[in-house]
Order: structure tokens, then sequence, then C-alpha cells
């Protein structure tokens, strides 16, 4: 049967995208997509559902590919719903007068915040001057003096009536700073300790008497004169809150009015307003030191009537959107930060600062996963905030007792937030799995497509998004050939003909490198020239290893046939990825048979260096010859598999069908052409299953081939599952148009046999033979008389006396 039958017509190697059909000249007459999501309807349902639902279980879980612009697409979509959700309120701490270690939180109206604190500075400042004013007016100091004159004189009428006591007694007062002492005297002069001594016993125990009952009226004079202070002080200090609180009411009075539909404000401006006159003395002027160093006395620094605005929502329109990079926890959470002061570290509510949580609270919060994972304790922490519908500020070395230094402990903030975490869908499953709380609070995945249809839809999608791009960046404009070109680079990094990448940020990049090279070649747009300079230029900056390999290969370093026919040795494809680089090249297998019963074996996996489903793959291989050959008759073979000159981790079952045709012709000892190269993996049916990577082999193998040029015969076998993901290069698709290269597709390992051996596989016949000389009646054969031998073999072992029973011969053939 002619070959060409499986062959692939240069149509089918690749779409193209007619320049002429996106109907337009430049990217100038498209208008930028409006839709901040492109083609990603499963994520925006799940996003609209998210979003709506106003519950701290309900986060949102991102999980898409990378480069496919998942977090820039949801800050836009995110953005655009809160710009019409109302603005959350204003948080500030401010001094709590009753417990100064748990500062009070207050939330206000948005812009409040800004004004309460500028109004406080106000009021200090004025109080600042004018209290110090009305204490150094004369009414003050009228009404003082009056106090004190009243004062002096009944403390001086008590000391009077007690001295015309002491007197009357012949004893003397003595007044002094220290205080009050009676001497016995004469003629106004204390008596000496001689004449002290001269008295009799009787004159001594008079005196002695009259000295106890003056010191008795003494006693009494000093606590009615100390109880007259107490009564001169608290009429001072009345006096001061009286004069004061004429100049604070006035004040305070302002600001409630001002703020009278904020009780809040109201209970604050009263505290405020009783510390103020229960420290009037702060606010008064004090005079200059005057010690014997020139230093001045610290003024004091009314911290305690500052506002801290701790969240301040006065310029922001909507509900916030906060996209954190760097997701510490003082970052995420906030944190009471300490300033030096005399050799220590001092902090005061003042200090408290706000973290992406309470910046975002009554709006949106967006996270990178793995970001946020990286910093263990604030995930931790986050989940727990979710759970207590509060934000509190902790400091981690005091919540660890890593130090012993107490800190404030701010008031909590009520949480009301939407959290969205953006990661890959891995991390997804195994946070889903793993952490029993995750599920709790991340109810909602949106799930973003790593490509979509090519539909006309999409497509002026596509075009409207990167004409928008163009324009949001400053580039120049592109050329409807350069967006063209886009479209196949999109079906490209898609790998099929009917779909597009969502990994947008890909596209993006060669727009913008397509620019440099435009700019550089005087264009006025984009052509599809440039683009394909940009996508030249960026592969060539990334395929030093296969440059390398391929030299290896010229250099008959690694053994790679691309003409003639050998037994048991055929061209596989493996694909090397290299993270910003894949492309596939050929290896070659080979394959031994020999009389046993090992069965199929694989070097590669009895030296462990083959994956899992590698080894599934030869099982699978091992399993087709049992189903087809093994009806009759026991396998009485030992065969092993080796991808040659392999010394890394073979994996996947993309070579089980090569692998096939392999131990085929090993065992039946007919030649495979070394002139194709085959990939696909096989079913225990035979049937041939798609593969991935089908582009990069495919141009893996035409590459070893054009260097030892081509002579028409060569090409690539590849399961017909695949031809729809076929989008070869342009020079591939060349080469095959010329007649130089060829690709076929085949659905059964009977059709790859027939195309690598020039042979009919042969079909089953009704007897269950196989049809004369073809590939399938002559394994079935050799297996036969494989087995026969075997009976040979084990009768000598057991003994000599009985003749061996002549082989059997094939029906069909007669063999």
């Amino acid at each position: 049967m002619s070959p060409n039958r499986w062959e692939l017509k240069p149509e089918s190697l690749r779409a193209v995208c007619d320049p002429d059909a996106l109907g337009f000249e430049t990217t100038l007459d498209v208008s930028p997509m409006k839709a901040k999501v492109v083609a990603q309807d499963r994520a925006v349902h799940a996003l609209e559902f998210g979003l709506g639902v106003k519950d701290l279980e309900y986060n949102i879980f991102v999980a898409g590919p990378p480069r496919a612009g998942k977090t820039e697409a949801i800050m836009a979509y995110v953005q655009e719903l809160a710009a019409t959700e109302p603005t959350p309120p204003d948080y500030i701490y401010v001094h709590n007068f009753k417990d100064p270690e748990k500062p009070e939180s207050l939330n206000l109206p948005a812009g409040k915040g800004r004004l309460l604190k500028a109004d406080m500075e106000v009021l200090i400042s004025n109080l600042k001057v004018q209290i110090p004013e009305v204490f150094e007016s004369e009414d003050y100091s009228g009404r003082r003096e009056a106090l004190m004159h009243g004062f002096t004189q009944e403390r001086n009428k008590i000391l009077q009536e007690l001295d015309a006591k002491a007197g009357e007694e012949s004893f003397i007062l003595n007044i002094s700073p220290t205080g009050l002492m009676i001497f016995p005297g004469k003629e106004g002069k204390p008596l000496s300790e001689d004449e002290l001594k001269e008295l009799n016993d009787e004159d001594r125990e008079t005196l002695r008497q009259k000295s106890a009952q003056l010191h008795n009226y003494m006693n009494e004079a000093i606590r009615k004169i100390r109880k007259m202070e107490k009564e001169f002080q608290e009429k001072e200090k009345k006096l001061d809150q009286d004069v004061a609180l004429y100049v604070v009411g006035q004040h305070m009075e302002e600001l409630r009015e001002k703020y009278q539909d904020l009780p809040q404000v109201l209970d604050y401006l009263q505290d405020v307003q009783e510390d103020i006159l229960k420290n009037i003395d702060d606010l008064k002027r004090r005079p200059a030191s005057q010690g014997p160093f020139p230093f001045a006395a610290p003024e004091p620094s009314f911290i305690q009537y500052q506002v801290n605005v701790f969240v301040d929502h006065s310029e922001t329109q909507g509900a916030p959107v906060i996209m954190e990079n760097n997701p510490t926890y003082s970052n995420l959470f906030g944190a009471v930060e300490r300033r030096a002061q005399f050799g220590a570290l001092v902090t005061d509510f003042s200090l408290i600062r706000a973290g992406a949580l309470q910046r975002a609270n009554g709006g949106y919060l967006v996270l990178e996963a793995m970001d946020l994972l990286r910093w263990f304790f604030s995930y931790e922490a986050l989940k727990r905030c979710l759970k207590n519908g509060e934000v509190k500020i902790e400091d981690p070395m005091e919540m660890f007792g890593l130090i012993t230094t107490r800190s404030l402990q701010p008031q909590p903030i009520p949480l009301n937030i939407k959290i969205i975490l953006v990661g890959d869908p891995y991390i997804y499953q195994l946070l889903y799995i793993y952490d029993e709380d995750f599920h709790k609070f991340f109810k909602i995945k949106a799930q973003f497509d790593w490509r979509m249809r090519k539909t006309d839809d999409h497509l002026r999608q596509f075009c409207e998004l990167l004409a928008g791009y163009c324009r949001e960046k400053k580039l120049i404009p592109l050329h409807k050939t350069g967006m063209a070109r886009l479209v196949e680079y999109a079906q490209e990094k898609a790998g099929h003909q009917q779909r597009l990448t969502l990994q947008l940020k890909e596209v993006q990049d060669v727009v913008k490198e397509a620019n440099y090279w435009a700019r550089n070649n005087t264009h006025e747009a984009i052509l599809g020239s440039d683009v394909d300079k940009a996508i030249d230029e960026k592969t060539y900056r990334a395929d030093l290893p296969e440059e390398k390999l391929q030299e290896f290969i010229d250099e008959g370093m690694l053994f790679i046939e691309t003409a003639g026919q050998v037994v048991g040795q055929m061209n596989g494809l493996s694909v090397y990825a290299l993270g910003d680089h894949a492309f596939g090249r050929p290896s070659r297998i080979t394959a031994s048979v020999g009389l046993g019963r090992g069965g199929v074996v694989t070097i590669d996996r009895e030296s462990q260096l083959s994956g899992n489903i590698h080894n599934k793959g030869v099982l699978i291989l091992a399993g087709y010859l049992r189903s087809r050959f093994a009806q009759d008759k026991p396998l009485t073979l030992s065969a092993s598999l080796c991808f040659e000159q392999s010394y890394g981790m073979v994996e996947g079952d993309s070579a089980s069908l090569a692998e096939l045709c392999t131990l085929v012709s090993a065992l039946i000892e007919l030649p495979l052409a070394q002139n194709i190269a085959m990939t696909g993996s096989m079913s225990q049916r035979g049937e041939a299953q798609p593969i991935g990577g089908v582009n990069w082999k495919i141009e893996g193998f035409y590459k070893v081939c054009k260097a030892r040029a081509l002579d028409g015969t060569q090409g690539v076998i590849i399961p017909k599952a695949n031809v729809p993901e076929l989008m070869l290069k342009k020079e591939v698709v060349d080469a095959v148009k010329a007649g130089k290269f060829h690709v076929w597709a085949v659905g059964h390992a009977d059709e790859a046999l027939e195309l690598l051996t020039g042979v009919p596989a042969g079909k089953r016949l009704p007897d269950g033979t196989f049809e004369p000389d073809t590939v399938n009646c002559r394994v079935d054969q050799k297996l036969k008389q494989m087995m026969e031998l075997a009976k040979v073999l084990m009768r000598e072992e057991e003994g000599p006396g009985k003749s061996p029973e002549p082989a059997a011969s094939c029906p069909s053939c007669g063999k």
C-alpha cells in the first residue's frame, strides 16, 4: 500500500492567518478593547459570584497558568467594580485617657480623619498661645491675688492668735520656712540653757505644762492652716480651670458643633477637654531655667491630644483595591513602630502604622499566593483575622516570646474585606488538600483557561487587546501583516490550529520587541517581518543548548541515522524543556530479542533512569503483544529496549509506538527505515494515541535531516489525533511543499509498521491467523517457532529418550 495514504498535505501542517481578513490596515483603525478579561467566561462568572457575596468566608483564589496576565486582569476588573462601590470610613487611633497602653480606634466618614487631625493640631496650637495669655491677664491676676490675700489674712490671724497666747504664757512663737516652734522666754528673749537649769522643779513643771498646752494650740493652728492651704489650692485650681474652660470651652464648642453627628468624636472631645483642664499647668508658660547648666527643661509634647490617621480614604474614589507584593507580617497587618529616646526605644499611639489589610478594609486585597506562603506567619495570621472578623496589630517577636518588652495593644478594627489570591492551579490543589482551613475561607475558585477557541469574536478581542496595548505602551501601531503573524504565534503557543493562547504576556512581549526592530528599520507600523525578527531573535537568545546538541549530532558524537535501513533500530523523538526554551531532537531506540521468559524489559527502567509514565508505556506495549499474539501460545521471549546514549531520566510514553516497531523489527529481523522518525504512544489495542510537543519533535528531526541535506525521503510519523495541533514553522511547511520532507499521520501501530518496513502489516483472518507474507504473520510464526524451540530445550533438560515434535507451520503461508 502506498505511503501517500497517510501523508499529510502542506495545508494540514500549519494554520495561516490572512491579513486581509482582519478588516483593518493598522491598529489605529481598531478601537481598544473595553473588557478587562479576554475569553475567560468561567473565571469571570466565578469572580462575579465571589465578589458579590459579602462574606469573610467567600474569598477568591484565581488559578491559572503563568504569563496569562491574571494579576493585571484581576486588578483591572476589580478596580472597575470597586469604583461603583461606597468609600469605606477612615480609621484613626487616639490616646486612651483611661488606659494609655490600649489606644482607641475611631471610624469616621472618608476624609474626616485628616480633618479631625488638622482641627486638633489647630486647637493645641491656639491653646498654647491663648491659655498663657489668659493666665497673665490682669483679671486672672486680680482674682488670684484676692484668693491669696484672703488666705494670707486668715493664716496671719491664726498665727497672731497663737502668738498672743504664747506671749501671755511668757513663750515666744518662732515662724520659719521649716515650720512653727514655741520657746519659753523672758522679756521677749528665749531662755538660755543655763536659765532653764536654774529653775526649781515646781517652775520647771509649770513651764512644761504650759508648753504642752501651747503645743496643743500650735498643732490645732497648723491643722487649720493646712486645711486652709488645701482649700486655697482647690480654689486656685478651680479658678485656673474656670479661666481655662473659658478659652477651651469656646474651641470645644466649635468642634462639637462641627462633629455633632459623630458620637465617637464627641466622646473623644469630652475626654480631651477633661484632660486639658486636669493638666492645665502644662499649657502655662514656664520661666526659663536658672540652674547651673544652660539647658532648658523639655517642654510638654501634647502627643496625647494628637490624632493618628491610621487609614486615610480622603482621596479614595469608591472601594480601595490594594495589591501587596511583599506580604511580610508588618506590611500586611501593620506594626507599632518605636523611636530612640535617651538611649531607649519608646513608642506611643502616634507610631501605629497600617498594613495592607487595614488599608484595603472595606474593599479588596490582591495577593500572589506564593508571595504569601513564603511568609508563614502572614498566612496563618490572615486566616486568624478572617476567622475572628477583626484585624489585631501584634508584635510577632512579643507574640512568640522572643522579647519581653511590653508594647501597645491597639484596639482591633472590624474586618470587612474580600481577599483575592492569585496563583498556580497546583498551589490551589495543595492548599485545598493539605490545609484544612483553606477551603473554609477561600470557597471560590476562578479558573483561568490557558487558551481560547479561534472564533471570529475571540479573534476580534485579540486584535483589540493588542491595539490597546500598543497605545498604552506608546508603541507604533501594528500593521495587518504584523497582527496576522501574531495570531499565528498565538496559535503556535497554544499548540493548536483552532486555538489561541491566553498567555497574553508572551504575545505582548513579542509586540514590544517587534516595536524595537520596526523602529530600527524606520517602519511606520510593525510589519510581519518585524514580528518574525522578534521571534527569531528571542529564540536565538535561548537556543544555545539546542545548537550544542546539534553540533554533537553533526560531529558524530551522538549516533543518529537519517538514511538506509537497520534491524532493531529506529529514531524516536524527545523534547528537551529548559524553561525559557524547548526543542525536539531524535533519540536512537534499539531492541534485542532472545529466547526466554523475561518478557519485555527496558534497560532504562532497570538502571532506574526512566519515570513511571515511561515504564507504563512499556507495560502497555507488552500487553499489546500478549493480546495480539499470545492467544494460542505463551510468549517465550526475553526482549530489551533501550534509549541509546541517554544519561538522564527518560519520562513519558510518547516513544511506546516506536519501541513496538523496534521490537518487532528485531524479532523478525525486518529492517526499519532510518530516514523516518516516529513519535506516539499506544494503547493495548495498538491505537496510536496523541502526545505532547509534536511540533518541536517534527522540527527537531527536520533540523537534523537539513544539516545532512534533505533527500526527499525523510519525514516523521505522528499520531493522527495530533494533526489539529500542527503549527510547524514556515520553513518546514515549505520543505514539505517542495517534496523534500514528509509528515505522515497514522491511527494504528500496523500503519506505522507498514510505513517503516514497506511490508503490509496484515489483518487477522477468521481462523485466527494473519494474512500471508505480512509483518504480523511473520511475528506470529516467529513466536511459535520460539515456543517450539523452548519445548525442545525443556525436554533436553528433563532427560534423553524423547524425540522432538516437528515445528508447526503457518496455515496461511506454510512457513
